[in-house]
């Protein structure tokens, strides 16, 4: 593989276009902390939801993709399949009443639904945490799999990719905060499909691949193509099935599909312009992100089967590539880079593109977290809106930074989609609940951080090396059995914090309810002063219900379709339509 001129001028122009959009749409400035980090709640629903599409597009989501098929076949996916569950619980449970809060970002909720000194604590807390150590360790993540693109597509070092990268992600940013990160999106949502597609295309067509068929049919493709894991061993579909739909989707905490709704997520439904604008973000979001997108990167990752077979292939064939850095996710780019001239540098600045969609929203985000939540609630109160978007962007600054820094220590995406995993792992459930359950206070959300990062740091670094002793006391856990007894624990500790430690003070819990209206037999002591709100919660779980079936009708229709099942595409695509109808059925009921 070698980069042509043409490759080279496509990619300079999709970098001067993203750049170009990003500082048209900053071009009004930023007068105060609501414009520049949520666009002045202004923004429409398709424009929000391709964003959050965009954003979850980035480099490293392809990389995990094919490291999960390369190791586990197409049934992996059910790692990250598995979280459509909570993202369709946001939409249709969740997304109006983070939008009916009418807070700037979803730390601040945490004073609004708690009081007193712990709620204070808690809100600096996560401000610190999400905004510094967890927001750079997502952007370490995704900035490991530009270094790996850069290595092979365009013969870089890692330092190099990232110099330009954040760069360009730094410019428009920083200048245009959301409003400029939404419109780029916008733009790079449809060039990364369209790329990955196209790759897509032209990798079946390698006469070592042989189409479709010769896909399906090759020894070393043949047991990864089934969607579901063997049902006849325990110890493949309980972690690749089971734990990700009875456990992972509730209780851990993951960018883009947090239970209960936070996050990037959360920053785009509070710069919806109505309640409406919000659900049908997140309702775009979750249909694009799981049924639209994952085959292209699927049929890429098989087809590396065939022309790099292990991890040695990889090797030999891209030396330039350090040696802690050669893994299964490597093989995405490894096979882009067979790319001809033109659709290499098409997909090339694609990836590039979808890198810098996730760091701009990451960087965003924390910001909004460290100088809203952080800086102005507990140092500069009184801090006008200038300098609120002046700190913003230093904290932009900043944080991207040593997001880029740590990444030249992380060596593969499934590392650090399993460490992600694993810390708040537990927790979801309490974020789910705490809407709808008085007892829950400031005081049970810390006890269940504190065990949850004791279960983590137990379980990362003590766990196993016990377990290897010569005569152990604890058993060797696989990572999905680490995740479903840190979960346990930690909901089993704030379940009980919840019942014996004190509530919040009523007069906090009323004016929560008058705000936000949730609803139910969980505030039944605090009824909504005016107009009480109609329970529709039971309603919207079913709708919840019928979306989960809807997507995944679409994604294993898709799947069937291009491996040449029809009867198991025609079922499937009936699924979907059925269920749509219900949801349309339910949406219209009085």
């Amino acid at each position: 593989m070698q980069l042509t001129v043409l490759d080279w001028v496509i990619i300079g122009l999709i970098m001067v276009v993203i750049l170009g959009i990003g500082m048209w749409a900053g071009r009004k400035g930023n007068t105060d902390a609501d414009d520049f980090f949520l666009g002045g709640r202004k923004m429409p629903w398709w424009l929000l939801g391709t964003s959050m599409v965009a954003t979850t597009f980035s480099a490293d989501t392809p990389n995990l993709v094919t490291d999960l098929v390369r190791q586990q076949g197409v049934s992996g996916n059910w790692a990250w399949w598995a979280f459509l569950l909570t993202g369709m619980v946001t939409v249709f449970v969740y997304a109006r009443l983070w939008r009916r809060s009418g807070v700037l970002t979803d730390i601040a909720f945490y004073e609004l639904r708690y009081g007193g000194k712990a709620g204070a604590y808690l809100r600096g807390f996560r401000a610190l945490y999400l905004g510094l150590v967890f927001n750079v360790l997502v952007m370490a993540t995704v900035s490991l799999a530009a270094i790996k693109l850069g290595s092979i597509l365009l013969g870089w070092p890692g330092w190099l990719t990232l110099l330009v990268t954040c760069s360009i992600t730094l410019l428009f940013s920083v200048y245009g905060g959301l409003k400029a990160i939404l419109w780029t999106d916008l733009f790079q949502f449809f060039l990364a499909m369209g790329g990955a597609v196209a790759a897509s295309v032209y990798v079946l067509g390698l006469p070592e691949v042989g189409g479709i068929q010769g896909l399906m049919t090759h020894p070393n493709v043949m047991g990864k193509l089934s969607v579901w894991p063997d049902f006849n061993d325990p110890a493949v579909w309980v972690p690749v099935l089971l734990v990700p739909l009875a456990v992972q989707w509730w209780a851990s905490y993951y960018p883009g599909a947090e239970p209960g709704g936070g996050g990037y997520i959360a920053q785009r439904m509070f710069s919806a312009k109505s309640e409406d604008d919000a659900v049908g973000a997140t309702l775009l979001f979750n249909a694009a992100h799981y049924a639209l997108r994952p085959w292209p990167w699927i049929l890429v990752a098989l087809a590396s089967l065939i022309v790099f077979p292990d991890l040695d292939a990889i090797a030999a064939a891209f030396p330039q590539l350090a040696a802690d850095k050669v893994g299964h996710d490597v093989a995405y780019p490894a096979m882009l880079s067979l790319l001809p001239a033109g659709l290499l540098g098409w997909v090339a600045a694609s990836l590039l593109a979808a890198f810098i969609s996730t760091m701009s929203t990451q960087v965003n985000l924390g910001a909004s977290y460290l100088v809203h939540d952080g800086w102005v609630r507990f140092f500069r109160p009184d801090a006008t809106e200038a300098q609120k978007v002046t700190a913003g962007r230093w904290a932009s600054l900043l944080s991207l930074l040593a997001g880029a820094l740590l990444s030249l220590s992380l060596t593969s995406a499934a590392q650090a989609f399993n460490l992600l995993l694993l810390l708040g792992a537990g927790t979801g459930g309490l974020f789910i609940l705490r809407w709808f359950w008085w007892r829950i206070s400031a005081s049970t959300e810390i006890v269940a951080m504190a065990i949850s990062l004791a279960v983590a740091v137990y379980f990362t670094w003590v766990h196993d090396a016990l377990a290897a002793e010569p005569a152990a006391l604890v058993p060797a856990l696989a990572p999905w059995a680490k995740l479903v007894a840190g979960s346990l624990m930690t909901t089993a500790g704030w379940v009980l914090a919840a019942y014996f430690l004190p509530p919040e003070s009523e007069d906090v819990l009323q004016r929560f309810v008058d705000k936000v209206q949730p609803g139910g037999p969980g505030w039944k002591r605090f009824p909504s002063q005016g107009v009480a709100p109609v329970w529709n919660v039971p309603r919207s779980l079913l709708q919840a219900f019928l979306g989960c079936l809807a997507v995944y009708g679409t994604l294993l229709g898709a799947g069937a379709v291009l491996f040449g099942d029809t009867y198991t595409a025609a079922w499937m695509l009936g699924v979907t339509a059925v269920s749509v109808l219900g949801i349309l059925k339910l949406q219209s009921a009085p």
